[in-house]
């Protein structure tokens, strides 16, 4: 197993020193969901959820969130975002909503952790608006869909 580059000889947390690493374009991308009832779901689709426009509310919260990320996880480094995008859509298999967040940088570090904290915080906030209407939601499948730059390259999630 590799060693822990967030822990220095004596076990003691440190943020990485990536002074020395290529800067490349990195860009993230992370998904979720927030699975609800179904009355749910056409309560938004129809315009009637209590607490007003709850996608683009979402959607917003998730781009700020994702400005915010070193301020939330300890040892991430503050990025210069390029760009952050959050899309949340209906769906009526779920019944929920799928969430989709792409963050970018050029840099010397990724930007994963700044996609899964806008989609996080994306269907936390789809969470906090709907509350009122419906108390089963749950939020799940939080995670990296795809990264691309770096020393690592290129990956993509399998289809599930």
């Amino acid at each position: 197993m590799s060693r822990l580059t967030h822990l220095d000889d004596e076990g003691r947390a440190r943020m990485v020193d990536v002074s020395a690493k290529e800067t490349t374009l990195r860009v993230a991308r992370a998904g979720a969901s927030l699975v609800c009832s179904a009355d749910t779901l056409a309560a938004v689709r129809e315009g009637k959820a209590p607490k007003g426009s709850v996608i683009s509310t979402a959607e917003l919260a998730g781009v700020m969130a994702a400005k915010r990320t070193s301020d939330l996880i300890p040892l991430c480094h503050p990025l210069p975002l390029t760009h952050v995008e959050v899309r949340i859509d209906l769906d009526d298999t779920l019944p929920g909503f799928r969430v989709i967040a792409e963050a970018r940088t050029s840099g010397p570090t990724g930007v994963e952790m700044e996609a899964l904290t806008a989609a996080s915080v994306a269907c936390l906030t789809l969470f906090d608006m709907l509350k009122a209407i419906d108390r089963t939601m749950v939020i799940g499948d939080i995670r990296i869909l795809s990264k691309t730059g770096g020393k690592s390259g290129d990956w993509t999630a399998e289809q599930a």
